[in-house]
């Protein structure tokens, strides 16, 4: 009878003292950011589309490129951590997320060496990203074969 008293207790005061997810706020906050980089995007499409004179596959190349690195650059300098904490999935989703968490891997086990430290614990978050990507291609590729898509 003490111990439920005692964990209803400790329940009630971590309830007290649980930050409150505000819910809206991130997913308008997401969106806007998230809209940001997709607008940067095809910023950098027609940039690369005008500034180079290439096809805009070509250009769609070197901007995914670009904000691989930028993301990887800022997570190496240590400010895309903030930017994440502020703006949440809207950093995360786009390709800038898959960036910054294969170089903060990275970053977190290089002195382990590179077989042990990078090559081993370089995918622990990405790795679920590649996989269920993988086998949703390969899912929805056999749905558009049954379906009549063909190739």
């Amino acid at each position: 009878m003490v111990i439920v008293m005692v964990n209803k207790k400790y329940e009630k005061i971590v309830k007290r003292h649980q930050p409150k997810e505000e819910r809206e706020k991130n997913a308008l906050l997401a969106f806007l950011v998230g809209g940001f980089v997709g607008l940067l995007g095809e910023a950098l499409i027609q940039f690369f589309c005008c500034k180079f004179h290439i096809s805009r596959s070509e250009a769609s190349t070197f901007m995914m490129i670009t904000l691989i690195f930028i993301a990887s650059f800022g997570t190496a300098l240590g400010f895309f951590d903030k930017l994440v904490n502020f703006a949440r999935c809207g950093l995360l989703i786009p390709i800038t997320g898959f960036a910054h968490s294969m170089t903060s891997a990275a970053i977190d086990y290089r002195k382990e060496g590179p077989i042990y430290g990078l090559g081993s614990n370089m995918f622990k978050l990405a790795g679920s990203v590649i996989l269920y990507g993988v086998v949703s291609a390969w899912f929805f590729g056999i749905l558009r074969l049954l379906i009549g898509g063909g190739a």
